[in-house]
């Protein structure tokens, strides 16, 4: 059976586990909030970095005892040493709590402070007075939520990147390789294979570039504010030293000259990167959707590309192989763009000094962040990296396009040309051999006008 310890806080005494380092706010949490998922570790990890950037600031203006802020720091770098199921152990709260994130910046408090007296029980260290020093849930956790929030976009950019440059690959590999183009899901003139994959990859590239663009918003900190904007209780430079450490700490730049009513209130920066994910995860969609298409088969499909087999497709058909890839990377899309809305009414939230959804709107955000990054890296080492064209089947559908008369067009006109293409379709002949019975060209005229690979006007 569990033992338990008594503590108190100030609605009176609880029951904990004996041997959690959490204390009594965290298990009324935990006992009042139980259902979805944890909150998320890089949440907890920041709150971590922020809390031990905090008590080195406050010893720098000598705002708590010198003793105290070096027990803390010890503490949080012992409890970060640790690896993430075992700090998991003593981060037991959910993410619907209250919507200030408040229990999971008192269970960090209690957490350190459990910790610090286990080092040196000597030093008294209080989760409220000396952790929580200068800080308020209401500054502290939107500054763990724009941290985490950047580093996720770093990743996401990276994870773009290489898809990018797979696509390159390809991009080069079959820029001369000619192929049927369509427009309304219905035969159009050619173009080259390597031309449609540069498409994907501009796609991407603005992507990226949105990105680029909006993350500097994420590195505006409210930490300072304390607990609705004015900064009462911080010390002068507090906030300006907890940037600076948190910019070494994750390689980012961060900053504390914003306004912090801004800081607590809104989240338009999470926002509008967020948005940035919605369009990536439509262009991802839109490409694997071709690329499963296009490799649709490999008898009864498009067959216009050969898809790596990554595992069996079927647990009833024998040889069969799925585009397993696109699938995930396409429902990765979908769960984003829910998201997105999650994210989009969560941010609209700011009910006066305060958006009260923030723990649903931070998880939304690095849900998103990470199943784009994952999938993307996915989708580029196991499905674009190990793709090839079937050139066979490329050149047997221009071959038999009817849209190859448009280069007649120039020469006997848009009226004629299209005669002769529906004459072929009503016959079941070739476009060459309707276009010969029709009298209006000769065939080395023919030979010489509809060449699919100078229809493409690629740069060799």
């Amino acid at each position: 059976m569990t033992e338990y310890r008594t503590e108190e806080d100030t609605l009176g005494p609880v029951q904990i586990p004996v041997d959690a380092l959490w204390g009594a706010q965290t298990e009324r949490s935990r006992n009042n909030f139980q259902a979805g998922s944890k909150m998320p570790l890089e949440m907890i990890k920041a709150l971590l970095q922020i809390k031990k950037a905090a008590a080195q600031a406050n010893k720098e203006e000598n705002a708590i005892a010198p003793e105290k802020a070096d027990l803390i720091i010890q503490a949080i770098d012992e409890l970060l040493a640790l690896d993430d199921e075992d700090i998991r152990k003593d981060f037991p709260l959910v993410i619907y709590q209250t919507g200030s994130g408040t229990q999971t910046n008192m269970n960090t408090n209690e957490v350190v402070a459990h910790m610090a007296a286990k080092i040196n029980p000597d030093i008294e260290i209080l989760p409220n007075d000396d952790v929580n020093h200068g800080q308020s849930s209401n500054d502290i956790f939107p500054t763990a939520m724009n941290i985490t929030a950047a580093v996720a976009v770093e990743n996401l950019k990276s994870a773009t990147q290489h898809l990018i440059d797979e696509l390159d690959k390809k991009q080069k590999a079959y820029w001369d390789v000619v192929k049927i183009g369509r427009t309304h899901l219905q035969d159009a003139v050619p173009l080259t294979f390597g031309q449609e994959v540069s498409g994907w990859k501009s796609a991407l590239e603005h992507d990226l570039e949105y990105l680029n663009q909006l993350a500097p918003t994420l590195r505006e900190l409210a930490m300072g504010g304390t607990a609705v904007g004015t900064g009462l209780n911080a010390a002068p430079h507090f906030s300006k030293i907890i940037a600076e450490k948190m910019s070494a700490i994750y390689g980012i730049e961060f900053t504390s000259d914003s306004n912090k009513f801004y800081g607590l209130s809104h989240h338009s920066g999470l926002n509008v990167v967020h948005g940035a994910f919605k369009t990536l995860a439509s262009d991802l969609m839109k490409i694997a959707n071709d690329v499963r298409f296009l490799g649709s088969g490999p008898r009864a499909g498009y067959g216009e590309l050969n898809l790596p087999a990554n595992e069996p497709g079927s647990s009833i058909m024998p040889g069969k192989v799925n585009p397993t890839q696109a699938e995930a990377i396409t429902m990765a899309a979908a769960r984003v763009m829910g998201n997105d809305v999650t994210v989009d009414i969560a941010s609209s939230q700011g009910n006066f000094e305060m958006n009260v959804y923030k723990p649903v709107l931070i998880s939304a955000f690095l849900e998103s962040a990470e199943l784009l990054a994952g999938t993307e890296m996915g989708f580029a080492d196991r499905m674009i990296a190990g793709m090839t064209v079937n050139a066979d089947r490329m050149a047997e559908l221009v071959d038999n396009s009817l849209m190859t008369v448009t280069a007649l067009s120039p020469h006997i006109g848009y009226h004629e040309s299209a005669v002769i293409a529906q004459q072929a379709q009503k016959d079941g002949t070739t476009l060459k051999e309707a276009a010969l019975k029709s009298g209006k060209l000769t065939e080395e005229q023919f030979d010489e006008w509809v060449v699919p690979i100078n229809m493409t006007n690629y740069d060799k």
